[in-house]
């Protein structure tokens, strides 16, 4: 039985969308088109969210929608589903 690592890794082996969306976007801005250090907000799911230090968001639950959060400059900083 391989060994799942919660966030590493997915139940068949491959990457999980969690951190296949952080690989992307970790240390990047939120802009019109993608390049070394911004990412298009056109390229992100259609259920998504963006979350800056210090907001306050809602505790609803939906399991597609990616949440990113980003420090004070707009730089992505985490990415989470749900």
């Amino acid at each position: 039985m391989p060994l799942v690592v919660p966030g590493l890794m997915s139940k068949d082996g491959g990457e999980d969308k969690t951190s296949k969306w952080m690989n992307d976007l970790a240390g990047k801005k939120i802009g019109e088109s993608s390049n070394e250090t911004t990412f298009a907000k056109k390229d992100l799911p259609q259920e998504h969210r963006i979350v800056k230090e210090g907001d306050m968001m809602t505790m609803d639950h939906k399991p597609d929608r990616l949440n990113i959060h980003t420090k004070e400059d707009g730089t992505v900083s985490k990415v989470t589903h749900g």
